[in-house]
């Protein structure tokens, strides 16, 4: 059974800085791309970091110079370290790992969400 979880999330001033994990178990996780999403309320799911299997990252404009994604594949987890947080980050951040096997295409397996709100 494929499980990820994420942690992490909470309530922080403007100008401060969380660092959400996520825990995956029951795929090989150092074979899966990982991506952080975000969704606020009244808004469509937007993508804010991925992390390939070979450790490229790749940032949404919003964040890049404030986030920063990383993974540690002996702990199968993944972190995103946000700094210099603003009221328009918050949302529920959602981990994903994906990737694209030979016969059954594109495997996506997400998380539960954890909330993050930034006040002003």
């Amino acid at each position: 059974q494929v499980q990820l979880v994420e942690s992490g999330g909470g309530l922080v001033q403007s100008g401060g800085s969380l660092r959400l994990s996520c825990v995956a178990s029951g795929i090989i996780f150092s074979t899966y791309d990982i991506e952080w999403y975000r969704q606020a309320p009244g808004k469509q799911r937007e993508l804010v970091a991925t992390i390939t299997s070979g450790g490229s990252t790749n940032y949404a404009d919003s964040v890049k110079g404030r986030f920063t994604i990383s993974r540690d594949n002996a702990r199968n987890t993944v972190y995103l370290q946000m700094n210099s947080l603003k009221p328009d980050d918050t949302a529920v951040y959602y981990c994903n790992a994906y990737k694209i096997a030979a016969i059954a295409g594109r495997l996506d397996y997400w998380g539960q969400g954890t909330q993050v709100t930034v006040s002003s």
